[in-house]
């Protein structure tokens, strides 16, 4: 077999030095409460949300001081674990220090010791809360994260018939927690990355250990670690940073809210970013063909999910050709339609004043508008919108003589097969791909269509995603893995993963029950 490489010599990796604009805090832990109290306000710029709360314990009367964010933090968690603890531990104590505090007092398990307060400020900005001692040269930090979230629901944006109801949400510690769930191995890893100048966001990388290829994770860090940017909005913008070619309309990676399906790409040997902040957890690498399928064609019979997969297929071919074939078809090879077609078609068109290809483009740009405003109105309106739109619109547009109603039909047929494309990223690829079909066919007919598509298909060859070729298993081949390609064939034939992928262990225990 073929070995592939997963180098990253041909995208250039910028690396910077982050120190030249950030202005870093080392300012050491002072043995003075008010010191350190005073230093962290100046850090923060003494927000409205820090809430401080200083007391004195023991009999000695020594100062403590408890800080955190309000709204971020578990309030009964604090009291009941923290405050409570330590009044009751130290009350009638003589001597005592940070480290028995840490020891003994404190009932929060995931507590660690600070010695900068660049660190603790970090640590309370993600809704930790901050422990000094008078008398102390270090902070002890505590993990109280808690703060309002939304709770776990069905993602909107991949609705299925059958399959998990779960969807990520906001929270990286949820999503990593449904992870866990689906996937009971001890060989599921989790590597940790800090990115954004400003934002300090959490980002995890997640992969089967002895699965992965080692070498797939070791390109992923190399390009996540030249990520320099002040904040990462969502995890779209890691994966521009961190994608193979920012020039391709092709997503090079694939965003999902569903766990199952971050699962099954665990366990075919891909990768997932988690984003703290983002539902959208990126998979990759992707190819042409996994950006076709669907998580439902394997949560159905082998020939349901293969008929509904090959319809696919035809929905894509539909989208992306149907109306430059309609322009090409009219204007210049009227001769290859059947003679009735022909003189229907130019019955409809009498009395249009505009030629084919300006009739189909106002049509296309037209839906995209009707599209693009349903998305934006409110849910309640947006829906009624886009149809009672597209009928008045295509309606008036008839009547008035401005379009053909053949070209209605073309434009709504080619809609609804763009909405099949289970990978919205790749319908936004076909959709706008489209408009540089019709216009070569409305220079050269099918010849100019001809053209664009083997210029399509050049670069799709040249096209990477971590160094897998986007055409795989089409170019290079692999045959193997073509039973799960066009056709969905039964779990009990898909005993291997993905060549392609150079995978430690080749064999997938699918005849178990693995959903993908």
């Amino acid at each position: 077999m073929r070995k592939k490489s997963y180098d990253s010599s041909r995208r250039r990796i910028r690396h910077h030095d982050k120190t030249a604009s950030t202005k870093e805090f080392k300012i050491e832990v002072d043995k003075g409460v008010d010191g350190n109290l005073k230093s962290i306000k100046q850090m923060l710029g003494d927000p409205p949300d820090l809430v401080t709360r200083m007391l004195k314990v023991g009999k000695k009367e020594q100062k403590i001081v408890i800080i955190y964010i309000s709204g971020l933090v578990k309030r009964d968690f604090i009291n009941n674990n923290l405050l409570n603890a330590v009044k009751v531990h130290i009350k009638d104590t003589e001597a005592w220090n940070l480290e028995t505090v840490y020891q003994e007092a404190v009932a929060i398990t995931d507590t660690k010791q600070c010695d900068t307060l660049d660190a603790v400020s970090l640590d309370v900005l993600s809704g930790w809360t901050a422990f000094y001692m008078d008398g102390c040269d270090k902070v002890l930090t505590m993990n109280t994260v808690g703060g309002e979230k939304r709770s776990i629901e069905e993602p909107p944006s991949e609705m299925l018939i059958r399959g998990p109801r779960a969807g990520f949400i906001e929270n990286i510690e949820t999503n990593l927690a449904l992870l866990r769930q689906a996937v009971k191995d001890p060989n599921l890893r989790f590597e940790s990355h800090k990115i954004g100048r400003r934002s300090k966001q959490q980002l995890v990388v997640a992969y089967m250990a002895g699965i992965v290829n080692g070498d797939l994770v070791k390109v992923l860090d190399e390009r996540l670690r030249s990520i320099d940017t002040d904040h990462a909005i969502d995890s779209g913008t890691v994966e521009q940073w961190i994608e193979d070619s920012f020039l391709s309309p092709f997503p090079q990676l694939i965003g999902t809210e569903r766990p199952d399906r971050v699962t099954s790409a665990l366990l075919e040997g891909k990768i997932a970013v988690f984003l703290d902040g983002s539902p959208f957890v990126l998979i990759a690498p992707v190819t042409l063909v996994d950006t076709l399928k669907s998580q439902e064609d394997y949560t159905q019979r082998w020939l349901t999910g293969t008929l509904v997969r090959l319809l696919r297929y035809l929905s894509a071919f539909i989208a992306l050709l149907l109306p430059a074939l309609y322009i090409a078809g009219v204007s210049y090879h009227p001769a290859m339609l059947p003679t009735r077609l022909v003189f229907s078609i130019a019955g409809s068109r009498e009395g249009v004043p505009f030629p084919a290809v300006i009739e189909a483009i106002a049509m296309a740009v037209t839906f995209e508008i009707l599209h693009e405003a349903s998305i934006r109105l409110p849910k309640i309106i947006g829906s009624t919108i886009g149809i009672v739109g597209g009928l008045v619109i295509g309606e008036s547009a008839v009547t008035a003589g401005i379009v053909s109603p053949v070209m209605v039909v073309v434009t709504a047929l080619t809609a609804i097969a763009s909405f099949t494309i289970s990978e919205y990223s790749v319908a936004i690829a076909f959709r706008f791909i489209r408009f540089a079909f019709m216009i070569a066919a409305a220079f050269l007919g099918l010849y100019g269509i001809v053209l664009v598509y083997i210029m399509l298909n050049i670069h799709l060859v040249n096209l990477k995603s971590f160094g897998i070729p986007y055409t795989v298993p089409f170019a290079p081949s692999f045959f193997k893995d073509w039973k799960d390609m066009f056709l969905r064939a039964p779990l009990l034939m898909l005993r291997r993963r993905p060549a392609h992928l150079e995978t430690k262990d080749r064999k997938s225990a699918r005849k178990g029950g693995d959903p993908r």
